[in-house]
């Protein structure tokens, strides 16, 4: 989970550290006082481009630094996945029985450059998103719209079935159909172009094969690199600390080797320093296993301007290739055999026009097969879905609503064209159906009201509603989700005053499977937190700052009392807080 974030200069933020806890942590405060300000800080260490301006005034640039902590057993194994790939000497230092500590880190200079860290190693903004993809999840003040689009309906229903895999055997499915229809309509339109082909095969062969790539060898060069690169530093100062342990007379390994003989001649007449013996003796040995190790160490580094010459050419080209066919080395490696087996089937000519529509048929039936068990497993889907959205929705207050999951054959019908190819005509129209999501329309579908049909929820869903069916979403999908953290900035937006109560009742049950993050002005919701942060903004000596404070006791219900009254009633407001809080307890 997200243990803290600390900011520095950063718009408002001058210094602040924000403490979270498990459960469900609120912000609140007057409206400019900072709130959404938070989130913007969390966004922009989790990889989002900066907004203009947002560096402090007078600084030179902002900071924010982010701590995520798993305990043992509970890291999830695709952040592990992630970060072998790309971040191994990370997971290199964490034993697996002890919790695994993940620092992040952004700054923003005035001039609007940034530079990310992942535990004070340097990492690109790409990987920093794809890690965040993993960590967190926001929710801004309009991002339940999202929910009314249908790709969105369509992955939250995927999400709650788990159907990672019969989606991935799909897409692996389709991918096979779309290349043959293309190499098979390339094929047919122009032969001139498979000899063009061939002239690329040939040279994309030929660059990967020469390139010799592997991803141990790639990380051994970037290994080796740093080594040429820091090698006089390393031999003057580890020489120089060699010579203190071992090399010169009056060594620390000298000293403890006499003092381990000394102690040898006593501990047989006295018992009391057989122990201190044996301590002095593992001494004397690691200090000499250290001693080897940084020999060792020392006689592989070598000052060569020449081979680091080499090695940054070689690194050169490797970052050259992973430009070039957008992606990793491990990806560059996968693709190589694809490379091969296309030139030698254009190469060989076995491959002709008939032969490719025959496998470009075959592969439409995969296709067929693979969607047929995706759907079903979508529709098989429905009735849990509902049931669990039903049962959030009730104490959402939309107890009279009906949740209804709609999962229907894509129909694409072929564009007729008095001179177009019939087959080419068809492969079109199956490029409308097979998307790359399945061969299903997935809506949602939603009456609010008693006695109305339901409808599309992009037709009949208000702000109001559209945040607490997303909630119920969440509270369905909570067994399924892997993500820990979850941050909502004000969903309860658009939500009456008689329903804030539960809105909060619920996100602090959601607090049961997440950690929730939660901006919020209404007090029904802030009294179920389980920590209460509370942000305000003061003038000093002419500036202006943001500062957060954890609320406990009288503190929160001073600040609950204000949400309730602005300030006015105080009695009676204070009166109200103390039932709210009591109510939750």
């Amino acid at each position: 989970m997200l243990t803290d974030i600390t900011i520095r200069d950063l718009a408002l933020f001058e210094s602040a550290e924000l403490e979270f806890g498990m459960g469900l942590n609120v912000l609140t405060g007057q409206t400019g006082a900072g709130k959404s300000l938070s989130l913007r800080a969390l966004e922009l260490l989790l990889g989002q481009r900066p907004k203009t301006n947002m560096v402090r005034t007078g600084a030179q640039q902002a900071r924010v630094d982010g701590r995520f902590v798993f305990a043992p057993g509970a890291v999830p194994e695709h952040l592990i996945e992630c970060l072998q790939e790309t971040a191994p000497a990370i997971l290199e230092e964490w034993e697996t029985d002890e919790e695994l500590e993940l620092v992040l880190s952004r700054t923003l200079s005035a001039e609007g450059r940034t530079r990310a860290h992942l535990n004070h190693r340097p990492v690109t903004q790409r990987f920093l998103r794809e890690l965040a993809s993993m960590l967190v999840e926001i929710h801004g003040q309009n991002d339940h719209q999202r929910l009314l689009e249908t790709a969105e309906q369509r992955a939250l229903l995927d999400s709650f079935g788990a159907l990672d895999k019969p989606l991935a055997a799909y897409r692996a499915a389709r991918l096979r159909w779309v290349e043959l229809g293309e190499r098979m309509q390339a094929f047919a339109e122009d032969e001139a172009g498979r000899f063009d082909r061939l002239d690329l095969l040939r040279f994309q062969v030929r660059e990967l094969t020469e390139a010799e790539l592997s991803v141990e060898g790639a990380t051994e060069l970037r290994r080796e690199r740093d080594r040429l690169r820091y090698a006089e530093e390393l031999m003057s100062q580890l020489g120089g600390l060699l010579s203190g342990l071992a090399d010169e007379d009056g060594s620390a390994l000298d000293v403890m080797r006499s003092a381990e003989a000394m102690l040898e001649r006593w501990e047989d007449r006295v018992d009391e320093l057989s122990e201190p013996a044996n301590e002095m003796r593992e001494a004397t040995g690691h200090l000499t296993e250290t001693v080897q190790l940084l020999r060792r160490f020392l006689d592989g580094v070598e000052y060569s301007p020449n081979r680091l010459e080499e090695v940054e050419d070689l690194l050169g080209e490797i970052d050259r290739l992973e430009r070039k066919y957008r992606c990793d080395v491990a990806g560059l490696i996968a693709r190589l055999p694809g490379f091969e087996v296309e030139l030698e089937e254009l190469e060989s000519s076995s491959m002709s026009l008939d032969t490719c529509a025959e496998e470009w048929r075959a592969a439409r039936m995969d296709l067929e097969a693979a969607a047929g068990k995706l759907s079903k497993a979508r529709r098989a889907l429905r009735k849990r879905l509902e049931k669990g959205v039903h049962a959030s929705l009730a104490e959402l207050g939309l107890e009279n609503a009906i949740f209804e999951v709609s999962v229907e054959a894509r129909k694409a019908v072929a564009i007729a064209s008095p001179n177009a190819d019939p087959e080419k005509a068809q492969f079109e129209a199956d490029m409308r159906r097979f998307a790359p999501d399945g061969a299903d329309a997935v809506e949602f579908l939603l009456a609010a009201n008693p006695g109305e049909g339901t409808s599309p929820l992009r037709k009949v869903a208000s702000g109001g509603e559209a945040a607490r069916v997303m909630l119920a979403l969440r509270g369905a999908l909570a067994a399924r989700q892997t993500i820990p953290t979850l941050v909502f900035d004000e969903v309860d937006a658009g939500v009456g005053g008689r329903l804030a109560p539960k809105v909060g009742e619920h996100l602090r049950r959601l607090g049961e499977h997440y950690q929730i993050l939660c901006v919020t002005h209404l007090p029904s919701v802030a009294a179920f937190a389980h920590r209460h942060i509370e942000v305000e903004k003061h003038v000093e000596h002419g500036r202006t700052s943001t500062h957060v404070q954890v609320l406990t006791g009288e503190g929160r219900v001073s600040v609950i009392a204000d949400m309730i009254a602005g300030g006015k009633g105080e009695a009676t407001a204070r009166k109200e807080a103390a039932r709210l809080l009591d109510a939750v307890k």
